[in-house]
């Protein structure tokens, strides 16, 4: 007996999706954005029982479900947790854009932010590596009025 997938004819069909849409970031969200744009600011919230802060802050600790009510001003600063470079540019990622991926853990923050590196060679990344936050110049309350992370120099 034969699989039928043997006699199967795979077509692709290629195609570009493009589905605009607006939603609300809560107000959770909007205070977040709201210090990127308008303070160059980052600001993080903190679990009252587990003391994890969190950056982008969560309206309810996912460790408790409460709600998270404690702020805190991160000083935009951190620490390369792990690190990628793309290879390619699309769209969303264009040509004049950094490169370099990393999962940062801010300083004073016990998750890491994932974002992307700028003013430095891939080949000198490292984990470990100090950096801080170059924020455009032009900000619109978007987690890319962060440009990059470069590296401070600090060991």
């Amino acid at each position: 007996m034969s699989d039928w997938r043997e006699n199967v004819e795979l077509l692709v069909h290629k195609s570009k999706i493009k589905v605009p849409y607006a939603w609300s970031v809560g107000e959770t969200g909007s205070r977040f954005l709201k210090g990127l744009r308008d303070d160059k600011k980052l600001v993080a919230n903190k679990c009252p029982h587990t003391g994890q802060v969190f950056c982008p802050p969560k309206l309810n600790s996912p460790y408790t479900l409460e709600p998270i009510t404690e702020w805190l001003e991160l000083p935009g600063t951190g620490t390369v947790q792990s690190f990628t470079q793309r290879a390619y540019d699309s769209l969303a990622a264009p040509p004049d854009q950094p490169r370099i991926y990393a999962l940062i853990r801010l300083d004073g923050c016990t998750q890491a932010l994932p974002h992307l590196l700028g003013e430095v060679d891939y080949a000198n990344v490292k984990i470990g590596m100090k950096v801080a936050a170059v924020f455009r110049d032009e900000r619109q309350g978007h987690i890319l009025d962060i440009a990059y992370f470069r590296p401070t120099g600090e060991k």
